[in-house]
């Protein structure tokens, strides 16, 4: 194989900017369109550039390496189609065929709201969407009945044209999608009226959707098949629905556990009771043990919230109020301090006018006897 430094024409020692005018030069000469039957002294050229113009790769060409300036045996060659694609802007191999008109549809995102109960047992929930749907005219075939999908007398079917530019190198050939069929390589002449040749329409449709129980505010789920029909009668995108969770003006939810407060006489709280609430499973009995206090938790299992993945539910947590009596008449007063006058608790006076003397009239006798 001859010397890469000969190949271009230049000395062992010429710089980076030698090198790339020597190689540009003999490139816009021995190019194949400009000179046919040339191609291998082009590719040595183009090979020979490809390790001489990357200072790596020409320290180990140097020192002894490959040809394709690697310090070691083994490296494959690579080096003309990168440049060819780098230099003309484009790569040397055939075309792709053109993109089919049947393309998948786009998914969706859904936003539903939910009660409360339906995240604590599941349930379905009816929505109505509009999408694209089937073209029930042509039925994807995006042509008037009768008529069909042609091939495209411009680009003959490849979905691409030719244009010939001229450059340095001399005549340069690229390929662009064809106009005329948008790169599809097919044209409807005749297209359906109803969905002017798109193989859908847009249309409003009611979903049930089933919702799993224990789902919470920002959970999704996947309907799969049930977005837009693609382009040409394509197969369907899916729709991803995303839950929102109503606020319960009794219940709240902490995880998987449902909390609420209810409110209870003092002389249930003291006494201790036993008393029906209302929950999701319906009327269960609050048990009260005597001398609870405000602020104190009740525990009831497994009456919260399903567990979205597992077995079983969350518990009901039930914080008790105590409610201390407003407005008393005079038995029920009396009642109350005969209470407090056996626990030995002091009873404030509501009157201005007793007799019992407080700290400040006590403090005013001890002034007024100075």
């Amino acid at each position: 194989m001859s010397d890469h430094y000969e190949t271009l024409g230049v000395s062992r020692d010429a710089t980076a900017d030698e090198i790339k005018k020597a190689y540009r030069k003999l490139a816009r000469k021995l190019h194949p369109d400009v000179s046919p039957g040339k191609e291998d002294e082009f590719k040595r050229v183009s090979h020979a550039y490809d390790v001489l113009s990357d200072p790596e790769k020409r320290r180990n060409y140097d020192l002894g390496g490959s040809a394709n300036g690697t310090a070691g045996p083994g490296a494959g060659f690579g080096g003309f189609s990168d440049l060819f694609e780098t230099f003309f802007g484009g790569g040397g191999g055939a075309p792709s065929g053109p993109p089919s008109r049947t393309q998948r549809g786009q998914d969706a995102l859904l936003h539903v709201r939910i009660p409360l109960r339906t995240a604590v047992f599941g349930g379905t929930e009816k929505v109505t969407v509009e999408t694209a749907v089937l073209c029930e005219t042509c039925r994807g075939e995006c042509t008037e009945p009768g008529t069909s999908i042609e091939t495209c007398p411009l680009c003959h079917g490849t979905g691409q044209v030719q244009r010939v530019a001229r450059t340095l190198l001399g005549q340069m050939v690229t390929n662009a999608p064809c106009n005329h069929c948008q790169g599809f390589g097919t044209v409807i002449p005749s297209p359906c009226h109803s969905c002017q040749g798109e193989g859908r329409v847009r249309q409003r449709r009611e979903l049930s959707i089933r919702i799993p129980a224990g789902v919470d505010s920002g959970n999704r789920i996947r309907l799969s098949g049930q977005g837009e029909v693609g382009m040409a009668g394509g197969p369907p995108g899916d729709i991803y629905v995303e839950f929102d969770i109503e606020p319960h003006e009794v219940f709240s939810r902490k995880g998987d556990d449902l909390h609420c407060t209810v409110t209870v006489p003092m002389t249930a709280a003291a006494l201790g009771a036993s008393m029906p609430i209302e929950t999701f499973d319906g009327e269960q009995a609050l048990d009260i043990e005597a001398g609870a206090q405000s602020g104190e938790t009740i525990v009831l299992p497994g009456l919260g919230v399903t567990h979205l993945r597992g077995q079983g539910r969350g518990d009901l947590k039930v914080r008790l109020q105590v409610a201390t009596p407003g407005k008393l008449d005079g038995k029920q007063r009396e009642l109350l301090e005969k209470l407090a006058e056996l626990r030995g608790e002091a009873v404030p006076q509501a009157s201005m006018g007793n007799t019992a003397r407080g700290p400040f009239s006590r403090l005013r006798e001890r002034f007024a006897g100075r």
